[in-house]
């Protein structure tokens, strides 16, 4: 059961208008890795997660969190919206460069959302649900999760370069602390799962013994480069991470098994019959 809070988080008010800068921010609402996603990323895993306790509270409590940052970014575009101008010949009545800030606004925002945010990312392609994953399986979740929470700050550090507005800046110096937190807490959920022993390297745990295959590719790297730089890589030789081998450096990958000779398909679909070949 969820209950809403009216006061946000952290603030988001910027110092004035920026029409561009909102359609920009919709990538961190609204795209592959913004809040939308993560927030319902996080609460699907904790709602599908079958172990009560603090693995399922550690996913609800932050899906709630990302939800708050959802609230928070929906404002901030909304306050950016906010007197912006709404034809040509208001953006350029008081600034000459007004246009080229006009061209960069998008329009759907007025449009479609009344001078509100709308669930897209910033070209507008709609928010989408196929963005989220939870397996229930949480080392491999968390494993995500850890990668979402890298890409989130990669864009909104990408973004505080983008604006000179210090209230925007403000809301996203927050939100990259709080990243930062979701990213080292991922990784410590990783360890906690080994440490309770329900999970370890390679997911599945219990996938059952793969016997001849074990030795010759489970630990090896295959080298398919010129060169050989990549055997001076940690991935090459020495202990694998799950402790079950060692690894071992490939630099003449060979084929295994003959040309694939497909057999002539069923007629009734109209594929090409190589069969007719030999009358032509």
């Amino acid at each position: 059961m969820f209950r809403h809070v009216k006061d946000l988080q952290f603030e988001a008010r910027p110092d004035g208008p920026d029409a561009a800068f909102a359609r920009r921010l919709q990538e961190v609402l609204g795209g592959k890795w913004g809040e939308m996603t993560v927030a319902n990323q996080y609460l699907f895993q904790g709602w599908n997660c079958r172990l009560p306790g603090k693995y399922k509270d550690l996913l609800l409590d932050v899906g709630t969190e990302e939800m708050g940052h959802v609230e928070m970014i929906v404002t901030m575009i909304t306050r950016l919206l906010d007197n912006a101008p709404l034809s040509l010949s208001e953006a350029v009545a008081d600034n000459p460069g007004g246009g080229a800030i006009y061209a960069g606004s998008n329009p759907a925002h007025f449009i479609h959302g009344g001078g509100g945010a709308l669930p897209t990312d910033a070209n507008g392609v709609p928010w989408s649900g196929a963005f989220i994953t939870a397996s229930g399986n949480l080392l491999a979740d968390f494993q995500l999760n850890v990668t979402a929470e890298a890409q989130g700050r990669l864009q909104v550090s990408r973004l505080f370069n983008m604006t000179d507005d210090p209230g925007v800046k403000q809301m996203l110096r927050f939100l990259l602390a709080r990243d930062t937190m979701h990213q080292n807490m991922w990784l410590a959920a990783i360890e906690q799962l080994k440490e309770d022993g329900l999970e370890d390297m390679p997911v599945p745990e219990a996938f059952p013994d793969s016997g001849e295959f074990t030795a010759e590719y489970s630990h090896t790297y295959l080298g398919f480069s010129s060169g050989t730089d990549a055997a001076e890589g940690r991935w090459a030789a020495g202990p694998s991470p799950d402790g079950k081998g060692e690894f071992r450096y490939d630099d003449n990958p060979r084929a295994n098994a003959p040309e694939p000779l497909l057999p002539p398909g069923d007629p009734r679909l109209y594929g090409t019959n190589p069969e007719a070949a030999g009358s032509i």
